[in-house]
């Protein structure tokens, strides 16, 4: 009989490692397959909005005051939905609380300019100075 030594009182002593590796191959490729999903998710804003470029964009280090507009004209405040009125008493609230907080407001380009300058100018009255417009980076031709 193959793989006994000598007599049948003989006990075998090799492991057999072949489904150990079969099964940390499985491991491994659903660990990768599962690790680009989640990457790819975190990579996606929460709320899809396609932003004009400007050649000048960069990206803020510290965490702004979010508002967003969809382009069907729907605000967000911090990625949570808000309507006018919402917007202003959280914005009041959030300046109280912390002076000096600046806001960066994210229009989709479909957004008419108006409704991008109403927004920006409700945030400056209730006392946010610095306000700025987010935009994707644009290649210098």
């Amino acid at each position: 009989m193959a793989g006994k030594i000598g007599g049948d009182d003989d006990v075998l002593a090799d492991i057999n490692v072949t489904p150990l590796v079969d099964i940390m191959l499985v491991l491994l490729i659903i660990f990768m397959l599962t690790n680009e999903e989640v990457s790819e998710k975190m990579k996606k804003p929460s709320i899809e909005v396609d932003l004009p470029k400007a050649a000048s964009a960069q990206l803020k280090p510290s965490k702004p005051l979010s508002v967003v507009i969809t382009k069907d004209g729907a605000l967000f405040l911090n990625g949570a939905p808000a309507t006018e009125v919402e917007l202003k008493a959280r914005v009041a609230d959030i300046v109280r609380l912390s002076p000096g907080v600046e806001a960066v407001v994210s229009a989709d380009r479909r957004v008419t300019h108006g409704s991008v300058i109403h927004v920006i100018d409700a945030v400056r009255l209730l006392g946010i100075e610095h306000v700025a417009v987010n935009t994707k980076e644009q290649d210098i031709e």
